[in-house]
């Protein structure tokens, strides 16, 4: 069974970084993250020591500075949360969550078109079991 994963907005926020850098102090992560947030550094600190303990980040020292990376994979984390919202808000039915998203986002030709790429791949992948 693959592992679930719940990130808070901030940690989706601090992986986005370190999944874009590869690695980044807690510094380096407050500048990046400093545009839409104004978070004291003890703050950033904080939460990647959090989510170290939670599996999600690994560090190494450099000059006493610790240097974060991620732990854990950027697709990982979108199947799990995406699975976790479609059993929560739409009892796992994925046909009434895609009418969702296709009635509230805007939708164009080449995203429909890409949509039925991928329903036609998926066809076939169940013709083949």
């Amino acid at each position: 069974m693959a592992k679930k994963y719940q990130l808070a907005e901030l940690q989706l926020a601090i992986m986005h970084v370190l999944w874009e850098r590869g690695e980044a102090t807690v510094s380096d992560t407050r500048e990046a993250l400093k545009p839409g947030r104004a978070l004291a550094h003890t703050t950033v600190g904080t939460m990647l020591a959090k989510m170290e303990e939670k599996g999600y980040v690994r560090h190494r020292t450099d000059s006493r500075v610790n240097v974060y990376r991620a732990a854990i994979r950027q697709d990982q984390v979108k199947k799990s949360m995406v699975t976790d919202l479609a059993d929560r808000l739409f009892q796992g039915d994925v046909t009434q969550m895609v009418c969702h998203l296709l009635d509230s986002r805007e939708i164009t030709s080449e995203n429909l078109a890409e949509l039925r790429k991928l329903i036609r791949h998926k066809e076939q992948e169940l013709d083949h079991e």
